[in-house]
């Protein structure tokens, strides 16, 4: 094993020196929450797949093809096609607004008093993201090191806390086009072929597995239902998402570099689905689905390969967990706190806002560290963590962008009727069923438009200011206008 864990530990600290490096060049806001908005598409693309292609989409996308055979690819399937969806249809003119925060957007369009509210509701949705995450480096670190699982998690979270802390966005930016890479081969060319040929090709696959397992629709029209409602919806509206959509240099470069990423996310769900269907073959009676990918990569790969392999899990991972806590303290600065200390402290001015957003990732890091430790079952944080995002923002989000009447009394309605539902809905169906997202979803539509329509349509002033920031005019300027990634 030394050569496989010399492989991790250059990869590690590889991470930090790359941390290093950000610090240096992250000297503005601009820079550090968004990478001065300067990515071209060759950065845009793989640091787009890196964030959403996570310890979820590798191991767990792995663990259903195992239970369920090629129709385990629906999950990480949804994500892609919600990638797509966000980039051709919207991901241009969410660039255009030249905002740090979804919160900033509903303000932008409603006029105001918006933010708070739904920043609350995106704050929570980013912690449980960060903290599933995080969980995910107990499972990696154990394979490699027979670690206890609270070390695990303080070491992995820490490395991400650090390098995210000294560098900002641009530190996870090239942090996660190594991660792509490093996913890439360890995953698609290397675990993808050797764990097909281990199990005997796809002949003795189909010959030795039920017909369900090569059935396209085999896990479920309700899950697959279930899986676009959370999922492709999910990563229209979440901040971890259009924190990255906000790093494009230009329309072109949101559009057609986010439509490479899901692409490239569609062909990772079906490489994942494969192994863990092979996996199948081989280990017939494990005891969980989620096993599969590290008994496969521990028991099949030889040394050196199964560092990489390893390393690559431990990429989708941190490259998740490094956006969502950026994100999660970027909405805690910019749409919490910032919003209570104008209150109480108005006039306040000259405030070093890098440092600012330096310490909001610090102190959420701990937290998510602290909270993770505490939590055991990373899917129904997950599953908490969408329901509350698409059941309280979906509605108001989609609404500001396509719909004109939508006004800020049925957007703050729509946020509060949503979640509430969601929460309710979850503690009497429990966590992990259909129903809360389905009727939350419902509610918070209905609402929406009733009180937009019962009440005053919004101000004009602010729609002129909302149609020319779209337009790209009137935005504040970037601070930096070269490009970078071209």
């Amino acid at each position: 094993m030394a050569v496989d864990y010399t492989v991790i530990v250059v990869y590690l600290v590889g991470m930090l020196a790359m941390g290093w490096w950000g610090m240096r060049r992250a000297r503005s806001k601009s820079e550090f929450l968004v990478a001065g908005r300067r990515l071209g598409p060759a950065m845009y693309s793989g640091t787009m797949a890196a964030i959403v292609l996570g310890g979820a989409s590798t191991i767990g996308g792995v663990g259903l093809g195992y239970q369920y055979g090629l129709s385990g690819a629906w999950m990480v399937f949804t994500i892609g096609l919600g990638l797509l969806a966000l980039s051709v249809f919207f991901s241009a003119r969410i660039a255009r607004l030249r905002v740090y925060t979804v919160s900033e957007m509903l303000d932008l369009r409603y006029g105001g008093r918006a933010g708070m509210i739904s920043g609350l509701v995106m704050w929570a949705y980013t912690l449980m993201l960060a903290v599933t995450s995080t969980i995910a480096y107990a499972t990696i670190f154990d394979v490699l090191f027979d670690m206890n699982r609270t070390v695990a998690i303080v070491l992995g979270g820490t490395i991400v806390v650090a390098y995210s802390t000294l560098g900002g966005m641009w530190s996870i930016t090239l942090t996660d086009m190594v991660q792509f890479v490093v996913k890439t081969i360890g995953v698609l060319l290397l675990l993808l072929p050797i764990a097909v040929v281990k199990a005997g090709g796809f002949s003795e696959m189909k010959a030795q597995l039920p017909t369900s397992y090569f059935d396209p629709l085999g896990i479920g029209g309700e899950t697959i239902f279930t899986y676009v409602l959370i999922y492709t919806f999910g990563m229209l509206i979440g901040q971890d998402i259009w924190q990255r959509v906000f790093t494009a240099r230009g329309d072109r470069t949101a559009k057609w570099g986010g439509t490479v990423a899901g692409t490239y996310c569609l062909v990772y769900a079906l490489a994942g689905a494969v192994i863990g269907t092979a996996a199948k073959v081989m280990y017939p009676k494990l005891g969980s689905p989620d096993d599969a990918f590290a008994t496969i990569v521990k028991d099949e790969l030889p040394i050196g390969i199964r560092g990489l392999v390893l390393a690559a899990a431990l990429a989708a991972v941190m490259s998740t967990s490094s956006g969502a806590l950026i994100a999660c303290a970027t909405v805690a600065n910019n749409d919490i706190w910032s919003r209570l200390r104008g209150i109480v402290r108005q006039g306040e001015e000259g405030h070093d806002e890098v440092k600012g957003n330096r310490v909001f990732i610090l102190i959420m890091g701990v937290g998510v560290i602290g909270t993770a430790i505490a939590l055991n079952n990373v899917v129904e944080a997950l599953t908490v963590a969408y329901n509350l995002l698409v059941g309280g923002l979906l509605v108001p989000i989609l609404g500001g962008l396509l719909w004109k009447r939508g006004t800020v009394q049925g957007a703050l309605a729509s946020v509060a009727v949503g979640g509430l539902a969601v929460i309710g809905l979850m503690a009497s169906y429990g966590i992990l069923a259909n129903e809360p997202v389905y009727y939350g979803l419902l509610a918070s539509l209905a609402v929406y438009v009733v009180v937009s329509l019962l009440t005053k349509p919004t101000d004009e002033a602010v729609l002129a200011t909302w149609r020319e920031r779209l337009a790209g005019r009137g935005a504040p300027a970037v601070d930096e206008p070269a490009a970078v990634g071209a």
